[in-house]
């Protein structure tokens, strides 16, 4: 693992690791919603400082996309990392082919713009995880 992240990397992995752990073990704080869009609900677990940069932040949230509906065309001003709960839900990049990510299944995405679409049955639940410079909002609309 040494050679493939280097000190800061896994730093960051470890981070989120003991985020996802605070939350297996019932650690929810500051269930405040995020801003909400139709059709997608977003709610905030838990936010904390990086303790390898004072500088960024990690929010940790589910979002929950109703059948037919989509994000809408967004970004994150830092990286976000993602697993599909429940459902399936179909990821959008400009100029790339979009991919289905199911259930059980990750996502990582470094401030691309991209649009989240459920075009299933049922609703698609998300635990997203974003390391994003502070004062900055999780998410901003690209038109």
């Amino acid at each position: 693992m040494s050679s493939m992240f280097g000190a800061r990397g896994r730093r960051s992995i470890l981070f989120v690791a003991a985020m996802l752990s605070c939350v297996a073990v019932g650690i929810v704080v500051d269930h405040v919603a995020l801003a909400q869009q139709p059709g997608i609900k977003r709610t905030m677990l838990l936010r904390a400082d990086d303790p390898a940069s004072p500088k960024y932040e990690a929010v940790m949230a589910i979002a929950e996309i109703a059948p037919g509906a989509m994000s809408g065309k967004h970004r994150h001003p830092g990286i976000e990392v993602a697993y599909v709960l429940d459902g399936s839900v179909i990821i959008e990049h400009a100029g790339k082919a979009p991919v289905t990510v199911n259930a059980g299944e990750a996502i990582e995405n470094e401030g691309e713009a991209h649009n989240a679409r459920n075009t299933g049955t049922k609703p698609v639940k998300i635990l997203a995880v974003y390391l994003v410079e502070k004062g900055k909002p999780l998410a901003e609309a690209v038109p």
